[in-house]
């Protein structure tokens, strides 16, 4: 690998790489994220890579393990390329036969492709696949080709094109004009205007005077920076500390295409004027870590990352910082606190951090989907980037679907698009035709939508209207059979164990609102607590410090709001609709449908089940502990929750 010098050497190395990698050959693709690894790809990708080598072709064929695609309901993945025929739930005994029938003879393998919920139709190629037949990948678009590993893959596929057009044919003034003209928002959760963000901090670099200076040290007064930290006037940072339940975007993108996250951080480094930049990601993350820092090594090693980039005369280097999973860490300025080798604690704001940000220099902070996103602006243009989406959200939005649906996964999709269409035409409906309840958006911070409003549009304006909140992209769905109140009482305990408790309204407010909840569930809920929770929520958004505080309430108060009746069932009438809370609900046996199996019996774990063979059993309510398991045992359907 040798450095380039310059934008031709660039454009130069690219026709190579275009040419030696031939991209119409047979190509192998399996889904080597951290999803599919659980699911066993890792053996799936050593018996192909196997099962080819003894093959001995003449024409060669790759095996190439690629990030995350996005179907991970259906993991592990495995398609063919160019005729991108779609395997679904590959098992390594299935590998002989990929290689022999499929490769080799052209035959379609119809027991691992995947069917379609609705027609129950087998599916041959990706693109028919409803799943990502509606979406539309931008960001997504290479993470089921390219090898994450490996920057020829990503240059060959037009990867840092954007980089040398900025760096040579755009100054740092005319780069955010672009990005400002595309109406790219932040895609970590408050959305506010990317372009808006980089000028402020561009600003506070080029008046130093502006600058609030806080050095801060480390525990015993030494201080942590060295000699690149201290001579530099301004930071970028890579918001990669995704801590939502079920949400794992950030953790995918980074770890199938890193190159193109590190290609927008030097772009807009360049643009604000930042010579270093860091990327906090969460060491929960080992996979995105080890792919991250090899993105880092190839780009320096190419001259990509360092000294005189293209001969543009910007230096740019990046650095990671790892966290240790603290959710409140996700705010800015905990954010800050903790890369500097401090406790991760907000602070007021302002001074913001385009003023004094890290180590008291200006900082702008950007997620990591904001950071994939800007060299697809600088190649297609702010107008068309602007073109997609709603009118005051552009582009498109990643969310991470999971819960009561048919397929569980990463979904790509213009801002804009409605609920139902996301969760009906995509993520295929819900399962066991079952009924939509409710869609939790936005992770813990964000709010419970119900079905009356699946026809709302995704947009930042339409859910805020609606108490909720776009969020980094955790989008979990709940059917019927899911408790409303058990629900919010599940966010509530997230964000209560989460809070860092620098704050009162925050610490002590959280666990006064999930000691309620709780109290409801078990069936103690009183005259008087649904308003208590809606005071108490309004007050602790009011006077918490940080977003953590200001948003915590919001599943509870959108839960009330939407699902009030089935509150006062709980309280008032002491029954929990889905019947699931275990203090309003009782197990019996159903006379005319019992057998006398004794299968409940055996599986009871407290022995309240009562009665000999094949005479009607009954359970003893005072020795029953509610587990279920009774019910999920008999195949009779002679167990009633009531």
């Amino acid at each position: 690998m040798s450095r380039i010098s310059t934008a031709a050497d660039l454009q130069a190395l690219r026709a190579q790489l275009i040419i030696a990698s031939d991209l119409a050959r047979t190509t192998i693709s399996v889904c080597d994220g951290t999803g599919c690894r659980a699911l066993g790809s890792q053996k799936v990708l050593a018996g192909l890579r196997e099962e080819v080598s003894k093959a001995r072709l003449k024409v060669p064929i790759g095996v190439v393990g690629t990030g995350c695609p996005g179907l991970c309901e259906q993991g592990p993945l495995v398609v063919i390329r160019p005729q991108k025929i779609f395997y679904a739930r590959v098992q390594p005994e299935d590998v002989p036969a990929i290689v022999n029938e499929t490769v080799l003879r052209g035959k379609t393998l119809s027991r691992l492709l995947y069917t379609d919920p609705q027609s129950g139709e087998p599916i041959e190629h990706e693109h028919d696949v409803p799943f990502y037949k509606h979406q539309y990948r931008l960001i997504l678009d290479q993470n089921g080709d390219l090898d994450p590993t490996k920057i020829d893959e990503y240059i060959a596929r037009g990867g840092y094109a954007s980089l040398e057009k900025a760096l040579t044919k755009m100054s740092p003034e005319q780069v955010l004009a672009e990005v400002k003209a595309s109406g790219l928002r932040g895609r970590g959760g408050a959305g506010f205007p990317t372009g808006i963000k980089w000028e402020t901090t561009r600003k506070a670099i080029l008046n130093p005077k502006s600058h609030i200076e806080n050095p801060q040290v480390a525990v015993g007064g030494q201080s942590i920076q060295d000699a690149s930290q201290a001579s530099a006037v301004g930071y970028v940072i890579c918001n990669a500390d995704e801590g939502d339940p079920g949400a794992f975007m950030d953790r995918s993108v980074m770890e199938g295409n890193p190159h193109r996250v590190l290609e927008g951080m030097i772009i807009g480094a360049y643009a604000i004027g930042a010579p270093l930049g860091y990327v906090y990601i969460r060491s929960e993350y080992p996979l995105a870590v080890q792919h991250l820092r090899q993105a880092i090594a190839q780009a320096e090693e190419y001259g990509l990352l360092g000294k005189n980039i293209l001969e543009s005369g910007f230096d740019f280097s990046v650095k990671i910082k790892l966290g240790s999973g603290a959710f409140v860490c996700g705010e800015a300025t905990a954010l800050i606190a903790s890369v500097e080798g401090r406790v991760g604690e907000p602070r007021p704001r302002p001074p913001h951090l385009a003023e004094s940000g890290l180590w008291g220099k200006p900082t702008n902070l950007n997620n990591v989907k904001t950071w994939a996103a800007v060299p697809i602006i600088i190649d297609k243009g702010a107008a068309w980037y602007a073109s997609i989406g709603s009118p005051t959200s552009k582009g498109t939005a990643i969310f991470s679907v999971v819960g009561k649906v048919v397929n569980t996964g990463l979904i790509e999709v213009p801002m804009g698009i409605s609920l139902h269409k996301l969760i009906y035409d995509i993520a295929g409906g819900i399962p066991n035709g079952k009924k939509f309840k409710a869609a939790q958006i936005g992770g813990p911070s964000g709010g419970c939508i119900p079905a009356e409003h699946l026809d709302t549009p995704i947009d930042y304006e339409s859910l805020t209207g609606l108490g909720a909140m776009m969020g980094s992209g955790g989008l979990v769905v709940a059917d019927e059979t899911t408790c409303i109140v058990d629900f919010a009482r599940y966010f509530m305990t997230f964000t209560q164990e989460e809070s860092c408790g620098k704050c009162v309204p925050c610490r002590i407010g959280t666990r006064v609102m999930l000691a309620v909840l709780e109290r409801i569930c078990a069936g103690n809920g009183k005259p008087g607590d649904v308003e208590y929770l809606q005071s108490l929520g309004e007050k602790i958004k009011l006077a918490s410090l940080c977003g953590l505080g200001q948003s915590a309430p919001n599943p509870v108060l959108s839960t009330i709001r939407y699902f009030h009746d089935e509150y006062r069932a709980h309280i008032f009438d002491k029954k929990c609709p889905a019947k699931v809370c275990k203090g309003l609900i009782t197990y019996s046996i159903v006379a005319e449908k019992c057998n006398g199996c004794m299968v409940c019996l055996r599986n009871c774990p407290t022995n309240a089940v009562n009665g000999a063979k094949q005479q009607v059993h009954v359970i003893d309510a005072s020795k029953c502990n509610r587990c279920g398991m009774c019910a999920s045992v008999c195949k009779f359907d002679a167990v009633a929750v009531n």
